[in-house]
Order: structure tokens, then C-alpha cells, then sequence
């Protein structure tokens, strides 16, 4: 009996180590507007809530501006397209899959069980991560932070997913490693499993109150 009829999981911080590169291609891009570089640990902390959020706490933080005033001005705009390119060519670079992630996946889809990645990142860098590590076949559908017009913790993705396969709330399970991914199960009424090792905005997952927190993805298959 497969533990799970559906699986669906967050993509950074959960499946695949990121932040290296991420960090890389914004820093590439305030490096282009001699603005000063941010760190390893402030991108880690912004990661959760998609691409252009990143930008403007990243913006916000090195020019000493407020958020809103950012998201309004010339230069956010001016910068997308710079860290759209920057980052297209960054992906893969620094980046790799968490241990038993491979391996679990595989297992999953050999027992039936339908896979899906549901996250904020835009589809144009989702799809590329996923080729870069040869994911891209062991997914039954991809939800990205632009595939409809709200984003998690909205639980429309997750609905979609459960809709598409004919899936009850109870037979799914939801794998991340943010507050945004516990809010986004509770708010679709699906059991939610936490990882330890991801991008929480720097606050143990742990507060989150997962209904179970996991080492790695292998203890999906000794649910």
C-alpha cells in the first residue's frame, strides 16, 4: 500500500541547494549598478516568496530605501531583465540536489504515487533548475510562482494539484522547509512534513509546527 496517492513538494531549499547561486546572480546584478554586495545569509533569509520579493529586499537593504518606495522605483525595473539574464546563466552552477532526494523521487513514482512541484519561483527559472538536475521527468506537474495569478501560501496551486488527479486531501502530503510551505498545506487542508536544512527566512522550521519534521526525503517511503 503506497503511503501517499500524491506528493507535492516545494523546489528551493527543499529539493534542490540554490542559494549559492542565487546569491551569485544578484550580486551580479547590484555589481552592474555599483551598488554594494549582500551576503550568503541575507539571500538565504529573503528566499520564499519568488525573484522579484528577492530583488527588493536585496535593493531595499543596499541602498537603505523602504521596500514600497523600491517596488515603485525605476531602478527595480531596470534590474529584472539584468537578473533575468544573469540568473538563466548561473543556474546549475552552484546549485545541487539534497541527499535521498534522487533516489526517493524515483522510488515514489515506481509505487504510483503522482509527484509535483508547487513553488514561488517564476516557471522560466523553475524549468531551468529542474533540467540542470534532471528532474524535469519525475514530475507529473509543475506549479510555478506565475502559473496562476496568486502565489503560496495561496493553496490554489495545491488545490490544482489534488483537483488533476483526483486526489483527497487526506490521501496527499506536502514536503518544504518554510513557513510559507506549512501555511500554504494548512490553508488546502493537507498534511504537511518539514525539512530542517532549507530557507526559512533565518527561524527554525521547527516553530512552524509541521506535522512531522524529516531529516530528508528517504522518510517518505517508511511512512
Amino acid at each position: 500500500m503506497k503511503p501517499f496517492d500524491l506528493v507535492m513538494f516545494d523546489l528551493d531549499g527543499t529539493l534542490v541547494e540554490t542559494a549559492p547561486e542565487i546569491m551569485d546572480a544578484v550580486n551580479d546584478v547590484l555589481s552592474r549598478f555599483d551598488l554594494p554586495l549582500v551576503t550568503q545569509q541575507q539571500v538565504n533569509d529573503w528566499i520564499g516568496h519568488g525573484t522579484l520579493e528577492l530583488l527588493v529586499k536585496a535593493l531595499a537593504m543596499v541602498s537603505q530605501r523602504d521596500p514600497e518606495e523600491v517596488r515603485q522605483g525605476e531602478q527595480l525595473r531596470q534590474m529584472v531583465p539584468v537578473y533575468n539574464q544573469v540568473y538563466e546563466q548561473r543556474c546549475g552552477t552552484r546549485s545541487h540536489l539534497y541527499p535521498k532526494v534522487r533516489e526517493t523521487l524515483e522510488s515514489l513514482r515506481t509505487q504510483g504515487v503522482k509527484l509535483a512541484v508547487v513553488t514561488n519561483k517564476e516557471s522560466r527559472y523553475t524549468q531551468v533548475v529542474l533540467d540542470v538536475h534532471h528532474l524535469t521527468a519525475l514530475f507529473d506537474v509543475v506549479i510555478s510562482g506565475d502559473t496562476f495569478a496568486v502565489k503560496k501560501p495561496n493553496p490554489t496551486g495545491v488545490a490544482h494539484c489534488l483537483a488533476q488527479f483526483g486526489v483527497t486531501p487526506q490521501r496527499a502530503l506536502f514536503v518544504g522547509d518554510s513557513s510559507i510551505d506549512v501555511a500554504t498545506a494548512r490553508n488546502a487542508g493537507v498534511p504537511v512534513w518539514a525539512l530542517p536544512y532549507g530557507y526559512n527566512m533565518g527561524q527554525p522550521i521547527a516553530d512552524c509546527a509541521p506535522d512531522r519534521l524529516i531529516e530528508d526525503c528517504s522518510a517518505l517511503l517508511m511512512a
